[in-house]
């Protein structure tokens, strides 16, 4: 199989090339040529397999230029037991009232956060990529991240022979844990530098450093390459496929799911769309899916996108509770776009667009079946708040920021359209240790205490549940990075944090 750019069909690479590269020399991202298909006899031998092996046999259709034993190498050594105690991928049933959820937890991994599911693979994919390549620089992982990419791709790429990582992160967007988690990081070959703006500037900093072509000759002169950890690159997103295929078979072998084709919804929460995208792709491969339901908070672009085929950022930026999603340029729409146009052409205009003025509108083909295929809705902090106290009350489950936006947003949805009977997959992106203080606030109405780990003490006490050991271990932990820049500053700071400025 080969991979093309959005922005352009007729450069292709291999999966080897592509995870290595990370983005397009044209800033498109690489997309598969075909989708590959999976049919219910395969989801039907799937279902007693175990997360490695059904890893293993999704990643095998997409990654074509991979050995058996080279991806069973990887998978392994990413979902061990250690890294993930019982289990990668764990499903929680909850019904509430006419509400029958699945939550897909997951976030059992050593950052508490979804992230882990694909960044633990990643490097063991990248160094294998590099090989095949026969590339013999050391790829520098460069990384923008709205709190929780930041952390599960430093701790995936910790003093990982060959690779340097450094991660910019917005000053005030990220909880006070998700600070701390980066802050602390141990590994010799890990940077991690704080931007004075919001995670768009970050992340629109990272692209441009990645097509420079004076930072890609400095960086190539002192024998090294640039790759990435965010959602662009394809070997982040690729490993996301496999839990919401993986989460199916687990509700096959359970009897939630008893006839051939039953069909499942599958709500998303997500602000650069690549966690949305990954089920999208499942969906494209066969799982039968009913609607991808898309879960926003204040900072609603993709709600409005798909609601209206106005993709407009052009608007207030909030700084929520839920500071993952708070982002206003989705970059894995790109890829949606490509696979509902297949063109090229489109792609470009609409992207020269979007970075021209801030907007752009799709045509009415591509609105028909961005309707199609999902529903869309948001919540802000308030609704965020109440949803994670009801469930707390309701049904016991202590859930983070983000996953209360989807719970809040699949209601929604099964308001509007009356469909509470389609078993419902939800993921469940974060620990609610991340965000102790907005949870603590929800449950129990205040927070007595400024201090972060206080607070996390208090959440224990209060819902009888507990701390995760990666977030506990934090507090002997000492500050090991203290560097900031202005966006601007970001090019120099990329060439100074990789020694690439000599």
């Amino acid at each position: 199989m080969q991979y093309q750019s959005t922005r352009d069909f007729h450069k292709t690479v291999s999966s080897a090339q592509a995870i290595a590269q990370g983005i397009c020399e044209d800033g498109g991202l690489f997309v598969p040529q075909s989708i590959p298909k999976l049919s219910w006899q395969d989801l039907e031998q799937m279902r007693k397999c175990t997360y490695v092996e059904r890893a293993e046999k999704i990643l095998s259709m997409f990654l074509t230029d991979f050995t058996a034993e080279e991806i069973h190498s990887c998978v392994q050594d990413a979902y061990t037991e250690e890294k993930f105690p019982g289990g990668p991928a764990q499903l929680s049933m909850l019904q509430e009232g006419p509400y029958t959820m699945y939550l897909l937890e997951l976030w059992h991994g050593p950052t508490c956060a979804f992230k882990d599911m694909a960044l633990q693979l990643l490097p063991h994919l990248l160094t294998k990529s590099l090989k095949k390549i026969q590339s013999d620089k050391t790829a520098v992982i460069l990384v923008a991240t709205s709190g929780d990419t930041g952390k599960a791709a430093l701790e995936g790429f910790k003093n990982v022979l060959g690779t340097k990582i450094l991660v910019f992160y917005p000053q005030d967007g990220v909880s006070p844990m998700q600070k701390r988690q980066m802050l602390t990081q141990e590994g010799e070959n890990v940077a991690v530098c704080a931007i004075e703006g919001n995670f768009d500037d970050a992340q629109t900093g990272v692209k441009k450093i990645f097509t420079d072509s004076k930072v890609c000759t400095a960086l190539d002169a002192h024998g090294m390459m640039f790759s990435s950890a965010n959602s662009i690159n394809l070997g982040r997103l690729l490993p996301q496929i496999v839990y919401y295929i993986s989460a199916y078979c687990d509700l096959m072998e359970t009897g939630e799911i008893d006839y051939e084709g039953e069909k499942v919804n599958i709500t998303v929460p997500t602000g650069n769309f690549g966690n949305i995208l990954a089920a999208y792709y499942a969906k494209q491969m066969g799982l039968p899916v009913n609607k991808l339901i898309c879960a926003s908070n204040s900072n609603n672009v993709l709600t409005d996108f798909l609601r209206t085929g106005v993709y407009n950022r052009n608007r207030a930026f909030y700084t929520t509770i839920s500071p993952s999603m708070d982002i206003l340029i989705s970059s894995n729409l790109e890829r949606l776009l490509s696979s509902l146009t297949a063109s090229d052409v489109k792609v470009k205009d609409w992207m020269r667009q979007l970075s021209a003025s801030g907007e752009y509108r799709v045509d009415d083909d591509t609105m028909a079946q961005l309707k199609s295929l999902f529903w869309a809705g948001c919540c802000d902090d308030n609704q965020t708040s109440a949803e994670i106290k009801e469930l707390y009350q309701t049904e016991n489950y202590l859930c983070d920021t983000h996953t209360a936006v989807a719970v809040n947003v699949y209601k929604q949805y099964a308001a509007v359209t009356g469909d509470t009977e389609t078993p419902t997959i939800i993921a469940s992106t974060a620990s609610p240790y991340k965000f102790a203080d907005s949870v603590l606030n929800a449950v129990v109405g205040s927070v007595s205490s400024a201090d972060d780990f206080e607070k996390i003490a208090e959440l224990s006490t209060a819902t009888g549940t507990p701390i995760p050991a990666p977030i506990a271990a934090l507090q002997n932990k000492p500050i090991r990075f203290h560097d900031s820049c202005a966006p601007a500053e970001m090019f120099k700071k990329a060439l100074e944090l990789t020694g690439a400025d000599a």
